[in-house]
């Protein structure tokens, strides 16, 4: 799979075609989205093309397809794997799907929604609140993040518990393949049975399969009232206690039970302008739990009663429950901001990883005695959807040491561990960030060869010639 710089001549095709909004060689347009949202990769781009319709992205495909000129597709820039970013060469061509961002239709009936890869998450969630609906898929980055961004990663967050991954709220998917044909599968069916799911193929892509230019997507009824709990308890092996009575207790409300660390908060209240503690007395560990339903008063009471029962137990040390909307927004910002805060503190590893929700807790405690173990001093935060099974996983360097030199000389053997233990206990090396860049070769090295090779089949049968995506996800 090679692939060539772009000629003078095919760079002259793109231009007449896109006109001076949709084409760009200037390297002050491009530098912003040249570097990936960590700072972690610096790529290069012979030009950025934005295309303002799926017709557009077919014809750019067919040109560079014609051309053997690679295209490295983006959206808001907000990933973490430089799954967006292109290579140091200069040979690869940037498609942003920024411009493409209209909400085609709102369903209210159906509660389905069309949007185009480049709607921004936050603007789709005011788009359905409107209509008396609500997507249920959010995250920190949802001010950037876009929706062909979120498809083409399966994005997460923090409502997984009660809705599922991207890949469970896409009803159908419009996209350009290899060969420049559009895919047009945006009709929401529940029974489709001609053979492969293409819909769900390429949900975690990555765009490396299909530029994905719209999607079907599921709503709900928009949630009249939500009810947000902070809760202070000694241990991960507490809050899967107080998750699994909850569920119990409280059903479909449920939509939300993350966890974190005492570390986790105290970064955020020292970096983070206009933060502040939800409790008086630290407590080595919190949960920030959220329901929704018809009225708060159909929600307090029922969890009111239950986080009594733990307090009264010794399950938990304390809770506090948001007295208002401003408030539980106050709770989730402390959720929200602990990615920008641990940037703050300098540099580390971040592990994005998954493993059965039951071994989460377990795996907290013992992972970090592992790399100890292999690397005294070293330090560990842990965080996530425990709802899920997603752990994010941060490893700082020992206190004393220079960050970016102890990490470039020992951080690649401590991911390595981090991921062998992961995979030993049946987990992902990514639950919703991807591959990208960033974990393709451990990945190739680490996981299933069944996997592996069934992967790399798919991706050699839907582009033989590599021109999606190079350099990512799949390592050859």
């Amino acid at each position: 799979m090679t692939t060539r710089p772009p000629s003078p001549a095919l760079l002259d095709a793109l231009a007449a075609r896109l006109g001076p909004k949709g084409f760009t060689t200037d390297a002050e347009e491009m530098a912003p989205w040249l570097t990936d949202w960590r700072g972690k990769y610096q790529g290069a781009a012979a030009a950025m093309l934005s295309p303002a319709s799926a017709e557009d992205v077919a014809t750019i495909v067919r040109l560079c397809g014609e051309a053997k000129a690679a295209l490295v597709p983006q959206g808001g820039n907000s990933g973490m794997v430089g799954g967006a970013t292109p290579d140091a060469s200069g040979h690869q061509l940037l498609l942003s799907l920024r411009r493409m961002n209209r909400i085609r239709v709102i369903d209210r009936d159906a509660r389905i929604a069309v949007a185009e890869a480049g709607v921004i998450l936050a603007h789709f969630h005011d788009a359905a609140l409107a209509e008396g609906l609500r997507f249920p898929l959010t995250l920190g980055g949802k001010g950037s993040a876009t929706i062909g961004g979120l498809v083409s990663t399966n994005a997460g967050g923090t409502q997984v518990l009660r809705h599922g991954t991207m890949r469970a709220l896409v009803t159908g998917i419009e996209a350009v393949l290899p060969d420049g044909s559009l895919f047009e599968g945006l009709a929401p069916l529940k029974k489709d049975n001609r053979g492969y799911d293409l819909r769900h193929l390429f949900c975690g892509a990555e765009g490396t399969l299909g530029i994905v230019t719209a999607a079907s997507l599921q709503l709900v009824p928009a949630a009249a009232a939500r009810l947000t709990a902070w809760v202070g308890l000694a241990s991960p092996d507490r809050a899967l206690d107080l998750l699994r009575r909850l569920d119990d207790d409280m059903g479909r409300a449920l939509e939300g039970f993350e966890i974190l660390p005492h570390g986790c908060l105290d970064a955020v209240l020292r970096h983070i302008p206009q933060t502040r503690a939800p409790l008086a007395t630290p407590q080595p560990w919190y949960a920030l739990i959220e329901l929704v339903g018809d009225s708060e008063t159909e929600l307090r009471l029922p969890l009111e009663t239950a986080l009594h029962a733990a307090l009264e137990s010794g399950r938990i040390a304390d809770a506090i429950l948001a007295k208002n909307e401003s408030e539980s927004e106050d709770f989730w910002r402390l959720r929200d901001s602990i990615s920008e805060a641990e940037r703050a503190e300098g540099p580390a590893l971040q592990h994005d990883i998954s493993v059965p929700v039951d071994r989460m807790p377990e795996f907290i405690a013992e992972n970090p005695h592992r790399l100890a173990a292999a690397f005294p001093g070293i330090r560990t935060l842990a965080f996530g959807h425990l709802g899920d099974g997603n752990i994010h996983y941060h490893v700082q360097p020992p206190e004393k040491a220079d960050g970016a030199a102890w990490l470039a000389e020992h951080g690649a053997a401590v991911s390595r561990l981090v991921y062998t233990h992961v995979l030993e206990w049946g987990g992902s090396v990514s639950a919703e960030h991807g591959i990208g860049q960033m974990k393709r070769q451990v990945m190739a090295e680490l996981d299933s060869p069944a996997r592996l090779a069934a992967l790399r089949a798919i991706k050699t049968g839907m582009d033989p010639a590599g021109l999606f995506n190079p350099g990512k996800l799949i390592a050859p």
